[in-house]
C-alpha cells in the first residue's frame, strides 16, 4: 500500500467485504476529479473469498468546480491586452474545453497547437488549428503563452533544446489555466489561473468581451506558416505519403492510435487532426508496445467509429498475442503493421551518433499477414501507398478484425525529428 500511495492519486486497503462500496465510491471520485489521475485498491485473498452484504452500490460525489479567482483573472487579462502574438498551448486536460478554447483563440486570432494529448481541440482544417511543425514558424516573434491543461513540454522541451527543462523562456510571458494548483510551480508563470479548462478558459472570453478587447494580429502571417510547414515535412519519407493515405481514408471523427514508430513520430506532426479526443497518444511517459492494445479499448468504446491502429513492427510485437482478443470478441479494429525489421528509431541514433555500432535494433520477425490469418483475422499486405489505400478502403468496411502488412525497407525512413526537436 505504501508503494501504491505513491504511485496513484488515491491508494486504500479493503479490510472487509462490507467496506467495498464505500472504498469503491472513494476510489472512482477520486480518480475522476479534478486533475484525473490513477487509484488503486488492494483486498487479500482471504477477504475476497468471503460472502457478505455489502448492500447497494453508492454513486462517486464530486465537489462543484470553483469559479476562477477574480485576482488571477485580472491578471490574466492584463498579460492578453499587452500581448502582440499570443499562442495557446493545449493539453489532455483541455480536451473538454474544445468550444471555449476556439472562441478564445478566434478572439485573440492565437494559434492553438497541441502535441500529442492536446491535439484536435481546435482543428488542423480551422485557420487557427497548427501543427507544431507550423506553429514553430511562428515561435520567435510570439510574446505571450497559454497553456491549457498542458505541462508545456512542447516550448519548454522541445522547442528550449533538446532534452532541456527550462522554468523560463526571456521575452515570452506565460499563462496556465490548469485545474492543479502544483503545475503552477513547476514553471514560472506569470499570471496562474487555477481552474477547470472549460471554466477558466470560459472566464476570460467572458472578460475580454467585457472590456471590449479587438485583436490587430495579421491572420495572413499564420496561413503562410500553415502552408510553409505542409511542403516541408513532405520530404519525411516514406511516412508522410502513407499518413496522406490514411487521413485521406480514414473518416474526420475515425480514431488514429498512434505507437513509438517512424510512423507514429511522424504523425505527432504530419497527421492533421481535426476533433478532439481523436488522435490517441502515449503521452509523455513513451510507452514503446501501448498502441495495439490500446487501440483495441479505443475501438470497444466507440463500436460505430472507424479505428486505427498504426505501429511498427518492433511495437506490436510486445502485445501481438491480443489478436487473440480482437478474434474472440470480434473488435473490428484496422491494424496498420509498418514492418522495416527493426527499431527503427535506435537503430538510426546507433548509426548517426555511436559509430554505426549496431547491436539489438534489428529484428527477426514473423509473416505477419500469416500471423494474423492463423487467427482468422482477414490480413492484407500493401508495398506502396496506393496499395496500402486499396486495402484500409476495404478493410474499413469489412466489419471485422483487419491486419494490413506494409513491407519496408531497413532503414529506408527519413528521420521526422527536426520538426519535433527544430532546436535541439
Amino acid at each position: 500500500l505504501g508503494i501504491l500511495e505513491r504511485l496513484t492519486k488515491h491508494a486504500q486497503h479493503i479490510e472487509n467485504p462490507a467496506d467495498t462500496p464505500r472504498a469503491m465510491r472513494d476510489a472512482i471520485a477520486a480518480a475522476t476529479s479534478g486533475r484525473q489521475g490513477p487509484a488503486a485498491l488492494s483486498i487479500c485473498w482471504d477477504t475476497l473469498g468471503q460472502p457478505a452484504d455489502i448492500g447497494p452500490a453508492l454513486e462517486p460525489s464530486h465537489s462543484p468546480l470553483p469559479d476562477p479567482d477574480g485576482n488571477q483573472l485580472d491578471a490574466c487579462i492584463n498579460l492578453i491586452k499587452a500581448a502582440r502574438n499570443p499562442m495557446i498551448f493545449t493539453g489532455s486536460g483541455a480536451q473538454h474545453a474544445a468550444k471555449e478554447i476556439k472562441a478564445l483563440s478566434e478572439l485573440l486570432r492565437a494559434p492553438v497547437v497541441g502535441f500529442r494529448g492536446g491535439r484536435g481541440i481546435v482543428g488542423e482544417d480551422h485557420p487557427l488549428g497548427l501543427s507544431m511543425a507550423a506553429a514553430w514558424k511562428l515561435w520567435q516573434e510570439t510574446d505571450l503563452l497559454i497553456g491549457i491543461g498542458s505541462r508545456m513540454e512542447v516550448p519548454f522541451m522541445r522547442w528550449s533544446g533538446m532534452m532541456r527543462y527550462t522554468r523560463r523562456i526571456e521575452g515570452k510571458a506565460l499563462i496556465r489555466v490548469d485545474i492543479d494548483a502544483a503545475e503552477m510551480q513547476k514553471l514560472n508563470t506569470d499570471a496562474p489561473l487555477l481552474a477547470d479548462s472549460a471554466i477558466g478558459v470560459k472566464a476570460l472570453v467572458n472578460a475580454l468581451a467585457d472590456c471590449h478587447y479587438a485583436s490587430g494580429r495579421d491572420m495572413s502571417l499564420i496561413q503562410t506558416a500553415k502552408e510553409s510547414a505542409a511542403v516541408e515535412i513532405c520530404k519525411v519519407q516514406p511516412q508522410m505519403d502513407y499518413l496522406d493515405v490514411i487521413r485521406a481514408v480514414l473518416p474526420r471523427d475515425g480514431f488514429f492510435v498512434e505507437e513509438l514508430s517512424q510512423m507514429g513520430f511522424t504523425s505527432n506532426f504530419g497527421f492533421p487532426v481535426y476533433e478532439p479526443r481523436t488522435y490517441v497518444s502515449c503521452g509523455y511517459q513513451g510507452t514503446l508496445g501501448f498502441g495495439f492494445p490500446t487501440a483495441l479499448g479505443v475501438k470497444v468504446a466507440n463500436p460505430d467509429k472507424a479505428v486505427v491502429s498504426v505501429t511498427g513492427d518492433g511495437g506490436f510485437m510486445f502485445a501481438m498475442p491480443e489478436l487473440a482478443t480482437a478474434a474472440q470478441y470480434g473488435i473490428n479494429l484496422v491494424t496498420i503493421v509498418f514492418d522495416n525489421g527493426s527499431y527503427g528509431n535506435v537503430r538510426r541514433d546507433q548509426q548517426t551518433r555511436f559509430g554505426n555500432r549496431l547491436i539489438g535494433a534489428d529484428l527477426v520477425n514473423p509473416d505477419f499477414a500469416a500471423l494474423a490469418e492463423s487467427f482468422s483475422i482477414r490480413a492484407y499486405v500493401a508495398n506502396s501507398p496506393a496499395e496500402l489505400r486499396t486495402s484500409l478502403e476495404h478493410a474499413l468496411q469489412l466489419g471485422a478484425p483487419a491486419m494490413i502488412h506494409v513491407k519496408m525497407a531497413k532503414g529506408c525512413e527519413t528521420s521526422p525529428w527536426q520538426f519535433i526537436h527544430p532546436n535541439g
